[in-house]
């Protein structure tokens, strides 16, 4: 039974992606992460969350992975998406830069599960769209206090 459970779980494809928010988050540094809710072909759809640096990653194993469908020979047989590149930003802007690239992954993500089987269904995309565990609990942030916390160190002389 647990074999089959396995298989099964390995058929399971990405039927359709929406990128829904951005979140703060502030462990293990201060950083965003998009909320992606995922809808799998066993009809169930779950939220993930992913930082912009892993869209990234994603997009570099696919490029060499499919290098015609990327255009590295012909650039008029790029089918895969291009990703927005990564900003500089002032660290005032962060929040706004995470929100105006929202649409950009959102229309990524989307392009992507559209894409051939052999790359829409490929090992490298199927296991970003994953749900994690960290996925299912993720960090719950405080909104509520300003305040900074402070570590205090000891030192034992």
């Amino acid at each position: 039974m647990h074999s089959l459970c396995r298989v099964k779980m390995q058929f399971r494809t990405v039927l359709d992606v929406k990128v829904v928010d951005v979140e703060k988050r502030r462990s293990p540094s201060k950083h965003y992460v998009y909320l992606i809710n995922v809808t799998y072909s066993d009809n169930t759809s779950h939220i993930i969350y992913r930082r912009y640096s892993k869209f990234f990653d994603l997009q570099m194993q696919i490029l060499d992975k499919f290098p015609i469908e990327g255009g590295q020979k012909d650039p008029k047989k790029r089918i895969i998406p291009f990703l927005p590149g990564k900003i500089l930003f002032r660290r005032s802007h962060v929040r706004d830069v995470a929100m105006k690239r929202l649409r950009f992954i959102d229309d990524y993500c989307r392009a992507l599960v559209r894409l051939p089987p052999q790359i829409s269904q490929s090992e490298e995309v199927l296991r970003f769209f994953e749900t994690k565990t960290e996925d299912i609990n993720p960090p719950v942030e405080d909104y509520g206090s300003k305040r900074k916390s402070v570590a205090v160190v000891v030192l034992e002389m």
